[in-house]
């Protein structure tokens, strides 16, 4: 009588550890049809382990992604193995609210998924249990810093005053394409241009005039680049651009038409009208560049000739 005492015990404690426990516990059978369902899955999703016992899960939950979790669920049958699903293969497999007060901000909650093979005395896998594990916090935290990072990465390679690439992220890029050329050849082209007679800007309208003027100009740049242009702001109120697959003459017809566009757009600062004007260089790489740096001082000897011959044109560095 004791031992039988005993064992209602600990069944009785069981199955009230099955159902407070803090994790969802579901067991189907072979055909996917809910043998268990605890206090927690009640909580969540609102149904009763009574109104859901012997019901299909995924006629319950047609939301569910029935094809991957069903080939999953297959693979723990066959092989008797368990299976892992963790949120950032995919963020959630039922689709509860989120109700934690710490992590409020997300709508529904993170879940790691765990499937188990659960075996018969005779050793076949006849059933199989899902262990759900709500991961809101872990996984709002690692997003939160993910993004955090993202956002650091981004300052630590953009110039505050135009949004563009700064100095050293723009000759992280002029370096990787060099060697690109190095490596297989592909053409590219450097441009370096600034503003014409800028120190007068400044003398005359005031610096905060001169950073609008800066300002205008990378605006007027961002919408002139394509999608694979790395272009920056090299210091003062010059910029560069690196165009990969690109000759110089190409690079020439994108100055002139970013030249000509800066040439028509006046500046408005304070009820006046502020007319500027760039220079630019433009050097291919080719043989006789030996390194990046001599591909920088060919476009910079270039706009040096541009401001020579008069400004507000585009020269291609010759030898």
């Amino acid at each position: 009588m004791a031992q039988n005492a005993d064992a209602m015990n600990e069944l009785h404690w069981l199955i009230d550890m099955v159902q407070t426990i803090e994790v969802g516990l579901v067991v189907l059978d072979r055909n996917f049809n809910i043998q268990l369902w605890n206090g927690f899955m009640e909580n969540h999703s609102g149904i009763s382990p009574n109104a859901i016992k012997g019901c299909n899960l995924f006629e319950q939950f047609p939301n569910l992604p029935a094809n991957w979790l069903k080939q999953k669920m297959e693979s723990v049958f066959l092989l008797k193995n368990r299976a892992f699903i963790s949120w950032e293969q995919r963020p959630f497999v039922f689709k509860f609210k989120n109700y934690r007060p710490i992590t409020g901000r997300a709508e529904f909650m993170y879940q790691n998924v765990t499937l188990l093979p659960l075996a018969s005395l005779t050793g076949q896998v006849t059933h199989l249990s899902m262990i759900v594990y709500d991961v809101t916090d872990i996984a709002i935290n690692k997003l939160q810093l993910k993004a955090a990072n993202t956002q650091l990465e981004h300052l630590s390679q953009t110039d505050g005053l135009t949004q563009l690439f700064n100095r050293r992220h723009w000759q992280q890029c002029m370096n990787h394409e060099y060697e690109r050329f190095s490596r297989y050849g592909d053409s590219a082209s450097l441009v370096m241009f600034d503003i014409d007679h800028f120190k007068r800007v400044n003398d005359t309208y005031g610096h905060m005039a001169g950073d609008k003027v800066i300002q205008h100009i990378a605006h007027i740049l961002s919408q002139s680049l394509r999608e694979t242009d790395c272009a920056g702001r090299y210091g003062g109120e010059e910029f560069a651009v690196v165009m990969s697959n690109t000759r110089a003459r190409d690079a020439w017809h994108f100055t002139e038409r970013l030249r000509t566009r800066i040439a028509a757009s006046p500046i408005q600062f304070e009820g006046q009208s502020i007319q500027v004007t760039i220079s630019l260089g433009i050097a291919e790489v080719g043989d006789p560049v030996d390194s990046a740096s001599m591909w920088l001082s060919n476009a910079d000897h270039a706009l040096y000739q541009a401001k020579q011959e008069g400004r507000n044109r585009s020269i291609i560095f010759e030898e």
